[in-house]
């Protein structure tokens, strides 16, 4: 019985109740909630304005109704908890809308529908019709929307995009079935919105303003409701949004964050945005609204910094300030500034290798000198002592002046193809400085030997990525080596023409090597190489003619060509292409399905990773891991038919679609993680690689961990690619947990000749350039350079078959790495572009979109004098307001001007 008295407790009037004295577990009198005579009143008194509502009366109606709606307006302005008179009339709002049902039209009912659509924010529960609140907003007075108050807009605008959503459907349901669909069926949703965005944007609400537009595809308004207080959060979040949006919506917010930029006069942040769009109209047009003569330059920084190549002899475009804009977008004066950094961090003395080494640190064994394989050891040399002393023109191998006359070049105490790579490593060791390294390199050209007339071709190439000269020496000096006979001078040629001209879309290229894609006569080697070429030069162009040829070629080769690891660059070729482009690759997708089968789901896969790359693209991700779960018995006729190789690719894939942004790359390594598990050993032996692209130059701690227990895998190849992937972490890095990985590592294979040679090529990669480079293709937050991963892809797919090209004859293919290399640093210069030492803060950027106020954009800082380092991650903020920088994104080299405002400090 006394549980029964419980259950009907509820019942009991309220004077009963409050004598009934209830008690807790502990025997203790529980004080419960009774109303205060000041809300009692409110209840009393609202119920009675109800009551008046219903009355016939149209004069006391409409009092009553005045009565309400300022009761309820005054409690709304804030919403921290349900307020008092929503609480107190929700009993009552079956009967105001039964009420609103009878009464005719006119302006009480108006007045009701605006009360009842308040009250049903908090009443009305999800149908397949239009929302409650919506409903009656939509029937009720067209007065100011935000005077009810901030949630109640957010509400309507969360119903505004389902129903808007749901109207669609009915819609496209309803053309199906042949029956006419109205235009004006959504305008009445449309006139809210145009109330709801500008109260959100003069409320600091940008990104629900946003949002809003997204749901109901009217995103292209927003601009004019930007102003200069607004502009700044609102483009912020636009960026962030196209990362996590599906074609063309992606496109689409940052075409309208560029307009908000072009209205606000942000020139720079604007060609930032026209970057990622990858749109030459879109550069050109920012390139000519940008008047002044500081903000050009700074443009013409970004430009070299991206790889975009443009005709600035035309004068709309640079204006009088040709010469200088010029020489800076043809990245004229990086050698200049890279050696400056260098002079002023105190590293410019050069290192050998054995500095690198460091082999008498590591205990127990150490790997011999020369009894182990003295050639692979010396090429290893070579590798490493170009990586380190990269762009400082000057080593103890390749430069130093011979100390007798009966000394051997250091070129000559490689084998064969060891010479190639030899004499490519002095066009690393001067890279960039275009002028004083032709002639030293000039002399080889001219060799008896061809590994070394190869090797000095590849070496003009590596000498002159990122740099264009107007006299345009690579091309004169690689062009008639193209058809030479010997296979080798032919693949340097060929090689070095691609990382000259990567990412320039030169047409003379396409004249030269689509010829030669197409003639059958030509090796595989050489025919993958020149598709490759193709496809770094014009990366993401998706050009036709070059698309034609390759097609072309690889429906005319054989199929031992195809399934050859280098004639496979050929896919990576047409991939590269296509980089970014997304859905226009479908086309090209359905010629190379008609391929044999074992290679046609690999060019596919590879085709689609490319042209989904930073896409962020879910459902290819799901595709790709799809291809990953396929469990290919070696013994099956599906692996006699298909093969196993696509499901490295697929792997790649995953990485390269989630390049974009920072949340996808850490649920793709914990994917990675699944997949080491549960993977076949093909999968298995493509995860490091793909670890290494998510991190490149970015030695996260879980990352590093991973690669370091794959290097002791069982499976050799999956520890040759974990040895690589460790040194493409760390590149540029000078990490010091990473080189002690690998100084263990390396006592640990001392037997192993090429897991030895991986090693001290990783070795390398950690101390390149002495700390001073990068190779991650991320800069400027997050903006990705193609021509840096075009280069990184190159390398990281011929890795793919490693026993086949970097432990075979074909170890060149590193030299790859070559185009996504530059500087890590900031360098300041003054209006005259002379380096200005300022005070700068470098710390850990923070992800401040959407955030409230002004938050702090950099955490952990210290402050240094410029020029600094600036690793994958950081973050620069000037420390003193005695300058502006002409750019709010502090990386590579900024152009600071006098703030006329600053006040110098008076001393005490």
């Amino acid at each position: 019985m006394a549980e029964d008295k419980k259950l009907k407790q509820p019942d009991v009037p309220a004077k009963a109740e409050s004598t009934a004295v209830k008690k807790g577990k502990d025997g203790k009198p529980i004080v419960e909630d009774e109303l205060s005579e000041e809300d009692a009143e409110l209840k009393n008194n609202l119920e009675m304005l109800v009551e008046r509502v219903k009355e016939s009366n149209l004069g006391v109606q409409n009092t009553a109704l005045e009565a309400l709606r300022k009761e309820i307006r005054t409690s709304t302005s804030s919403m921290t908890s349900v307020p008092k008179p929503l609480k107190f009339l929700r009993p009552h709002y079956d009967g105001l809308k039964e009420v609103f049902g009878r009464w005719p039209s006119g302006a009480n009912k108006t007045l009701l529908a605006d009360v009842i659509s308040l009250l049903a924010m908090t009443m009305s529960k999800p149908s397949d019709e239009t929302p409650e609140s919506l409903k009656y907003r939509l029937l009720g007075s067209a007065e100011e929307i935000g005077s009810w108050g901030h949630e109640y807009v957010r509400n309507l605008a969360g119903e505004i995009g389902s129903d808007y959503q749901r109207r669609q459907a009915l819609a496209s349901s309803a053309a199906k079935e042949g029956k006419d669909v109205s235009k004006d069926d959504m305008a009445d949703l449309l006139g809210l919105v145009e109330q709801i965005v500008p109260f959100h944007m003069l409320n600091n609400a940008e990104p629900e303003a946003v949002d809003l537009l997204l749901e109901v595809e009217s995103l292209s308004s927003l601009a004019a409701h930007c102003d200069a207080n607004n502009y700044s959060r609102t483009c912020q979040y636009l960026l962030s949004c196209s990362a996590y949006l599906p074609e063309p919506e992606d496109s689409q917010c940052l075409e309208v964050a560029y307009e908000i930029y072009l209205n606000m006069k942000k020139y720079p942040e604007a060609m930032r945005v026209a970057l990622r769009l990858s749109c030459i109209a879109t550069i050109e047009r920012t390139l000519v609204k940008c008047k002044d003569k500081l903000e050009k330059r700074q443009l013409a920084f970004m430009l070299a910094r991206q790889g975009v190549v443009m005709n600035l002899e035309d004068p709309t475009l640079v204006g009088e300030d040709q010469e200088v804009v010029q020489e800076i977008a043809t990245n004229s004066k990086l050698s200049e500034h890279y050696l400056a950094l260098a002079r002023d961090l105190d590293v410019m003395e050069a290192k050998t290798p054995e500095d690198i080494y460091k082999s008498h640190l590591v205990e127990g064994r150490t790997p011999s000198n020369t009894a182990t394989d003295s050639a692979r050891h010396n090429l290893a040399t070579t590798f490493v002592n170009a990586f380190v002393n990269a762009g400082f023109g000057h080593d103890k191998l390749m430069t130093a002046a011979p100390e007798s006359s009966t000394e051997v070049s250091w070129i000559f105490k490689n084998k064969e193809h060891g010479k190639m790579s030899a004499t490519a490593s002095l066009g690393m060791v001067l890279m960039w400085d275009v002028e004083g390294g032709l002639p030293q390199i000039d002399k080889y050209l001219y060799s008896t030997d061809n590994h070394v007339v190869a090797g000095a071709l590849l070496s003009v190439g590596v000498l002159n990525t990122w740099v264009r000269n107007e006299c345009d020496p690579a091309y004169a000096l690689l062009y008639d080596s193209v058809s030479k006979e010997n296979a080798a001078v032919r693949i340097g040629a060929i090689q070095g023409l691609g990382l000259a001209y990567a990412g320039t879309a030169k047409e003379d290229v396409a004249e030269l090597l689509c010829p030669l894609v197409c003639d059958e006569a030509n090796n595989a080697d050489v025919f993958g190489f020149a598709a490759l070429t193709l496809g770094l030069v014009f990366v993401g162009t998706a050009h036709p003619g070059c698309t034609e040829a390759i097609c072309q070629a690889l429906l005319a080769r054989p199929e031992a060509d195809l399934e050859n690891p280098l004639g496979r660059l050929a896919f990576l070729g047409l991939g590269l292409l296509f980089l970014k482009k997304q859905a226009a690759v479908e086309a090209t997708v359905e010629i190379i399905k008609t391929l044999n089968p074992k290679v046609a789901m690999y060019a596919q896969l590879v085709l689609e990773s490319c042209a989904y790359c930073g896409s962020g693209n879910v459902l290819k991700v799901q595709q790709f891991l799809s291809a990953c779960s396929e469990h290919i018995d070696k013994e099956s006729d599906e692996y006699n038919t298909h093969g196993d190789s696509h499901q490295g690719v697929a792997v790649m894939g995953i990485a390269l679609v989630a390049l974009a942004e920072e949340l996808g790359a850490e649920m793709a390594v914990r994917t990675m993680e699944h997949l080491l598990q549960y993977g076949e050993p093909a999968i298995r032996r493509a995860v490091p690689l793909a670890l290494a692209l998510l991190s490149v130059s970015d030695p996260k701690l879980t990352v590093c961990d991973t690669l370091g227990r794959l290097s002791h895998d069982a499976d050799e190849e999956v520890a040759m690619a974990a040895v690589l992937s460790l040194g493409l972490v760390s590149a540029g890095t000078n990490n010091a947990r990473v080189a002690s990985q690998l100084r263990q590592l390396s006592s640990y294979y001392y037997k192993e000749p090429s897991l030895l040679f991986l090693l001290r090529v990783a070795q390398g990669l950690t101390h390149m350039g002495k700390g001073l480079l990068t190779l991650n293709p991320h800069h400027s937050d997050r903006l990705l350079s193609p021509t840096a991963v075009a280069g990184l892809l190159a390398t990281m797919f011929c890795c793919l078959d490693m026993k086949a090209t970097v432990l075979a004859k074909y170890h060149h293919v590193l030299f790859y790495l070559t185009a996504a290399m530059q500087p890590r640093m900031l360098m300041t210069l003054d209006e005259d572009m002379r380096p200005l030492p300022v005070s700068v803060r470098v710390g850990q950027a923070v992800d401040v979109v959407g955030q409230a106020g002004r938050p702090k954009t950099i955490t952990g800082f210290q402050t240094h004098t410029t020029p600094v380092l600036l690793a994958t991650g950081d973050r620069a903020e000037l420390a003193t307001e005695q300058y502006i920088a002409v750019t709010p994104i502090l990386e590579g080299c900024i152009i600071l001007k006098p703030n006329p405002d600053y006040i110098a400090p008076t001393a005490a």
